[in-house]
């Protein structure tokens, strides 16, 4: 590919002509977000600027996203495009809850989970090409959110392992923008495990419609994927939907060195699920649950991979039908 090629085709799909209404749109960019550069921001805001009437803000600080998309849903927009990563994404989501205006996404993170699964690339021009062509095919619909200890997620939340490992990546900036990412992602995930969860693990009560589990995490997902390893996806929980008005996941026993490669294997794998691993606690259909530190110690919780901070209880919920998405 040469360097004009993408300039090409963006224009290409910026002339398909203006919409006999050009739609107001607010761009919500996290100018810090993996993939985002001054260049690819302009050439993006540029295309769009072809088929619909737009504005760009830059977000300056954590939970910035969300005092945006507050303000912005009683200001007439007709979409709002998050512009980043899951968190960009998932602060977003907090601002439009109940709103009836859409939100749409442009892949500038490492991972864009709710972006792939609304069915946009992830590559940013075949993504700025989709969202210029959703001008002419424009079919907004509900989705559900999660929410954990009162925060909403798109996907996927942790109290736990996956948690554990969000907070580590977090403390490594750089790394979660390196162009070999992925494998730090799985390095973190490895080393956190070995770390703090085979010999004295954090323990915790699951309670779950009735019942109570000790287990060490836990993992609870409101949407197909809990996240994808470069394009392939990584499933965990079955029953688990966008659409479903429920939550479904999973909880683990406990965790030894001989469990990892098991585990591992049917994480990665397209035939075989971590449902029915031996350490594995599963539950589908659900609308709320409970987990509670058993020593009062406290526990790293996260919402679509933000780490919302360590703490000793977590209550988890479904919004049926709360955000306006169009894709």
């Amino acid at each position: 590919m040469t360097a004009l090629e993408p300039l090409v085709r963006l224009a290409e799909a910026a002339a398909l002509g203006t919409p006999a209404q050009r739609k107001r749109m607010l761009i919500v960019v996290n100018p810090t977000a993996t993939a985002i550069t001054d260049r690819t921001r302009n050439l993006v805001v540029g295309a769009l600027h072809g088929r619909y009437e737009v504005e760009a803000v830059d977000t300056e600080a954590r939970g910035h996203a969300t005092e945006l998309c507050l303000a912005a849903a009683q200001e007439g927009y007709d979409v709002i495009v998050s512009f980043g990563g899951d968190g960009t994404v998932n602060e977003v989501a907090n601002g439009l809850i109940g709103c009836a205006t859409p939100v749409t996404c442009l892949p500038g993170g490492a991972t864009n989970v709710l972006c792939k699964m609304l069915g946009i690339p992830g590559d940013i021009v075949d993504a700025t090409q989709h969202l210029l062509a959703m001008a002419d095919h424009w079919s907004p619909r509900q989705i559900d959110l999660g929410t954990a200890n009162g925060r909403a997620f798109t996907y996927t939340s942790g109290f736990g392992i996956d948690a554990s490992v969000v907070k580590r990546i977090e403390q490594s900036p750089r790394a979660k923008r390196h162009r070999l990412r992925e494998y730090f992602f799985v390095y973190a995930a490895v080393e956190t495990v070995l770390r703090h969860y085979v010999r004295h693990p954090p323990r915790m009560e699951l309670h779950l419609e009735g019942r109570s589990e000790r287990v060490i995490t836990t993992i609870v997902q409101n949407a197909e994927q809990m996240t994808y390893l470069d394009d392939k996806p990584i499933a965990i929980a079955e029953g688990a939907g966008l659409q479903t008005g429920s939550l479904a996941g999973v909880a683990l026993r406990g965790v030894s060195p001989v469990d990892i490669p098991g585990i591992a294997v049917r994480l990665l794998s397209t035939k075989r699920s971590v449902v029915g691993h031996r350490q594995i606690v599963d539950f589908r259909d659900v609308d709320g649950l409970r987990c509670v530190s058993v020593d009062g110690r406290p526990i790293p919780l996260h919402a679509d991979g933000d780490h919302l901070g360590d703490v000793t209880e977590a209550v988890f919920g479904v919004l049926p039908g709360a955000l306006a998405v169009v894709s």
